[in-house]
């Protein structure tokens, strides 16, 4: 089995995610490429080191641009805040690299064109990690919807709560400046609604949105990871927050299917609570990525008088993944997806082969999103 060499750029949650799945990936599944954890990267030396020690990365730097510049370094694993995403890409390309980028893809639609073009340009395997699409119940509505289970769709509905950001003393974080985030939920959260929705339901055509601020100014702190911040601690004074916290969105889709999304860090007892919520003439689905491993059915063509939602525990050998995993009735979890996605993106390198999402669905979602945000700008329903 040939070998891969892996630089993964970006050394916290998303880091940590990405690690263990490249771990994980040969062990439970028979990959067609065995990935290297060659060399992992971040500013702080003392951190990644740490970081590199824990998770088995042979080496350290604190430079990208070196770690792009090696021959010996196969894929480029971007898993840093957004912003940076663009240079980070645009290198990797243009070195012959192949990218495992993490979400939301960019900072507007030009970055995201110019990412796909010259990855197109360079021939490299691009993927861009909404990796709930990787869900086992989440693949499986894919199949139930496509193949015609759930008759002509007619409703979307979907919704993206936290709540972290709730209490006004929490610090003024990057996810909270536009300069460093572009926006709030609607670029973060709604970039995994919208991959879902076009993923299972089809092409968005029409946008209307509206965008709520509710704290506007914060107590300014430090870069620190998310989780760990005191709330108020920081002592620096304040700043302005220059993203929304909350956004909801009215879309149309090609096929005539008509969708709501809402997503907001203002949800009091959401930690991570993702749902959606299919209607069509012979049945409908609900998925909560709470309960990651359920997948709720109603089929309208039931016995009269005996119909209702079932529930579907997506463990079985059957459901997209699953076999590789525990007997049925073992959940896995959301670490799962993660190694799900590794997986797919091996093999498509082995076989020369396309993987999605990438940043062709990718930049179809910036879109969107975008969208949503000129139409809460201006007041007015946007076509694309």
């Amino acid at each position: 089995m040939k070998s891969v060499n892996i630089g993964i750029i970006g050394y916290k949650f998303m880091g940590r995610a990405h690690s263990n799945a490249w771990l994980k990936a040969p062990l439970f599944f028979d990959t067609l490429m065995q990935p290297v954890l060659k060399v992992a990267c971040g500013r702080h030396e003392k951190d990644v080191a740490a970081f590199a020690e824990k998770w088995g990365w042979e080496e350290i730097e604190t430079d990208w641009k070196k770690v792009i510049e090696r021959d010996d370094i196969d894929i480029i694993d971007i898993s840093t805040p957004q912003y940076l995403h663009y240079e980070i890409a645009i290198a990797a390309a243009r070195a012959g690299k192949h990218i495992f980028c993490e979400k939301p893809m960019a900072m507007d639609i030009r970055q995201a064109q110019e990412m796909l073009r010259v990855c197109e340009e360079n021939k490299v395997t691009h993927y861009l990690n909404h990796n709930y699409r990787r869900v086992p119940a989440v693949a499986l509505a894919k199949k139930l919807i496509a193949s015609g289970e759930l008759g002509s769709i007619y409703h979307w509905r979907c919704a993206y709560q936290q709540d972290w950001i709730t209490d006004p003393g929490f610090p003024l974080t990057w996810q909270l400046r536009a300069e460093t985030a572009k926006a709030g939920p609607q670029w973060d959260l709604n970039s995994h609604c919208v991959d879902l929705a076009q993923y299972l339901i089809g092409e968005i055509r029409e946008v209307t949105a509206m965008t709520a601020d509710f704290i506007t100014k914060r107590p300014l702190a430090e870069e620190q990871q998310t989780g760990n911040l005191k709330a108020g601690a920081s002592g620096l004074g304040t700043g302005e927050v220059t993203v929304e916290d909350a956004a909801l969105m009215m879309v149309r889709f090609s096929n005539g299917a008509v969708g709501s999304f809402e997503a907001t860090r203002f949800a009091n007892g959401r930690k991570n609570r993702l749902t959606f919520e299919v209607y069509g003439s012979e049945g409908s689905l609900v998925f909560n990525l709470e309960n990651l491993n359920e997948l709720k059915y109603y089929d309208n063509r039931g016995k009269a008088g005996m119909k209702g939602f079932a529930t579907i525990l997506a463990t079985d050998e059957s459901h997209p993944y699953v076999d590789h995993w525990w007997p049925a009735g073992h959940i896995i979890g959301y670490e799962h997806t993660f190694v799900h996605a590794a997986v797919d993106f091996l093999d498509a390198i082995a076989t020369n082969s396309p993987v999605t999402p990438n940043f062709e669905t990718g930049l179809e979602t910036i879109r969107v999103l975008e969208a949503g945000l000129q139409s809460a700008t201006e007041r007015k329903t946007i076509f694309l």
